[in-house]
Parts: C-alpha cells; structure tokens; sequence
C-alpha cells in the first residue's frame, strides 16, 4: 500500500474518478464551462499532491496549487452570477 502512494497512483484514481464524473455530469446536461470550472480545482490540486508524493520539484507542487485558487473563484463567480 506503500507504493500505491508513494508512486502517485492513487492520485491518478482519484483523477480517473474525476474524469468520470465530468463525463457523466456531461450527460446530465452540463456544460464543458460550468464542468470544467466546477472540477478543475479538484484537478489541479490532486496533480500538486501528485507532485508532492512522488518528490518532485517545488515549483510542480506550488504552480498547480496556485493556479487552482483563481479558478476556484472563476468557478464560485459563474454560479452566482447563474442564481
């Protein structure tokens, strides 16, 4: 079980859960925008954790971290403004 984090699989599991639930948000009817904006954050932060588990550089831990802050507010923008 070590390995399986340690290597960062389970981190590609969790963005193969991810890939799902877009898709099947997509046939319920949403739009790539709204999906994309909604899970992205999630994405960026799991490859940030990605990064973290497998010892790589700080700045492939710290760039996709801060890159999911502005479109996490992108995000809470777009669904308040749909209210």
């Amino acid at each position: 079980m070590d390995e399986f984090f340690a290597s960062g699989r389970a981190v590609d599991v969790v963005l193969a859960v991810l890939a799902i639930e877009a898709i099947w948000l997509k046939y319920r009817g949403g739009s790539w925008i709204s999906i994309g904006s909604a899970l992205l954050p999630a994405v960026l932060m799991m490859i940030a954790l990605r990064s973290a588990l497998t010892g790589m550089a700080w700045p492939y831990i710290s760039i996709p971290l801060a890159l999911a802050f502005p479109v996490h507010i992108f995000d809470l923008r777009q669904r308040r403004m749909g209210k």
